[in-house]
């Protein structure tokens, strides 16, 4: 979609139209039913009328994987994964933590021939530095264009971490605008991440994950060990 001529651009958003029509032509007369009843199901139909567009498909593609920015720290799978954490019992902890995500790193087949990738991760958290750009001072990532890997971002994309990503990113250029300093000092300056990271988690934003201990965890759900004899 980028780098392209327009033309190779509209051709490229037509295939992905023709693709979403396809899988709901199959939908409709294909895919067998749940219910045992044949194949198809024709009540199936697209809602132009809801979304506002002529064919019923959506007015913006999706895109699942996004440039992202050189940031003044990268998110790595060796920050987040089990199997990248032998001897850990967690996701690294950063003291820079904007917010927090639980997504494995699920990155699927491509039309390149890249093999499927699904690895298990640890409840993580957000770094601020994954926010901050390394050149440009008047820019942040919104969602899924922070500064990660190929592999991370696979389990930055979804839309809770999009959201918190976002609301950090929104929060710190307040926060930085009133202050009257660039975000990067926001994250270099001990006294004003402090202040920063207080003002996220007095409007309820996780920095990190709760510990419990098993009869912890079991109590929230309502469990009482018997009393002793």
């Amino acid at each position: 979609m980028l780098g392209v001529s327009k033309s190779e651009s509209e051709h490229a958003l037509q295939e992905s139209r023709d693709l979403s029509l396809s899988l709901v032509y199959w939908l409709q007369t294909e895919a067998p039913r749940h219910d045992g009843k044949g194949y198809g199901y024709r009540g199936l139909r697209l809602r132009g009328d809801v979304l506002g567009t002529s064919d019923g498909l959506a007015k913006q593609a999706y895109y699942r994987t996004a440039y992202r920015i050189k940031s003044e720290f990268t998110l790595l799978e060796q920050h987040i994964a089990v199997a990248a954490r032998a001897g850990f019992t967690g996701a690294e902890t950063f003291h820079d933590s904007v917010g927090v995500v639980a997504y494995r790193i699920d990155i699927h087949y491509s039309t390149s021939g890249d093999d499927t990738l699904d690895l298990d991760t640890y409840p993580f958290q957000i770094p601020l530095g994954s926010l901050i750009p390394v050149r440009v001072d008047n820019l942040l990532p919104g969602c899924k264009n922070v500064g990660s890997t190929r592999i991370t971002s696979s389990s930055l994309r979804v839309h809770p971490a999009e959201w918190s990503i976002g609301e950090a990113s929104g929060a710190l250029s307040v926060f930085a605008m009133q202050k009257k300093v660039p975000p990067r000092e926001v994250r270099n300056n001990r006294t004003l991440l402090a202040e920063f990271q207080a003002l996220l988690s007095s409007r309820g934003v996780m920095l990190e994950w709760p510990k419990f201990g098993v009869l912890d965890a079991m109590a929230r759900i309502g469990y009482r060990p018997p009393p002793k004899e």
